[in-house]
């Protein structure tokens, strides 16, 4: 008897768990989570913590500004405009975000990865390519998916994958994303590689891209912060 009701009571837990983490985000929000007996060092996972419900007002559920085009004067000639909890406080533990893209004539989102969200890429103006590579084939290989997007057409990208968007048209581009994930995370793969602090040695990069030293160093110094 004692057994059936611990078995029970497990289930019970378990169904009251379930049923608490269904709309959130399947993953951690973080890159990583150090554990710590100090509770005046430690975070919620989400690393906020939860307004008294009684207390929210509809401002906590509205952004206003996503009709303003991001700066696309730098380098790459793109902008991103990220809609999260840090500025819509109601998405918090809800599990999706969503961003306003703008492209130059010819602007680049390089290629980078969401850890944490799978990406819903909708075209508002503009034509885009754009593409995503999958993880390591059995053969060794990686397998690339591309295509040109004009005006209402949707693209989506796998969590975790490597992707890009480039626009190819003379004139600028706007692209809409969902994201499912309150903190999708962006590694931008040229920064990450060439741009770390400390850099990645030198003798890594070399021998992994095949590349001679000093164009190693030539790339660190185009990414390095500071440049």
């Amino acid at each position: 008897m004692a057994l059936l009701k611990l078995l029970i009571s497990t289930i019970a837990c378990m169904a009251i768990l379930v049923s608490m983490t269904y709309a959130t985000d399947p993953n951690q929000l973080q890159d990583f989570c150090v554990a710590t007996s100090d509770p005046t060092k430690a975070v919620f996972i989400n690393g906020l913590l939860c307004k008294n419900p009684n207390e929210a007002t509809p401002d906590d559920f509205y952004f206003k500004g996503l009709d303003v085009p991001a700066n696309t004067n730098n380098r790459l000639g793109s902008g991103v405009t990220l809609v999260n909890p840090m500025n819509l406080a109601g998405l918090n533990t809800l599990g999706i975000s969503v961003a306003r893209l703008d492209f130059a004539p010819y602007g680049l989102i390089s290629p980078h990865t969401h850890p944490r969200a799978t990406e819903v890429f909708t075209v508002m103006e503009g034509t885009i390519y754009v593409g995503f590579v999958t993880s390591n084939q059995a053969n060794g290989g990686n397998k690339l998916f591309t295509k040109v997007l004009n005006k209402g057409d949707v693209f989506v990208f796998p969590q975790g994958l490597i992707h890009f968007q480039l626009n190819i048209g003379k004139t600028p581009a706007v692209a809409f994303s969902g994201l499912s994930s309150q903190n999708p995370g962006v590694v931008t793969i040229p920064n990450a590689v060439f741009g770390s602090d400390p850099l990645i040695s030198v003798d890594v990069l070399s021998k992994a891209f095949q590349l001679d030293a000093g164009l190693v160093k030539y790339l660190q110094s185009k990414f390095s912060t500071g440049s």
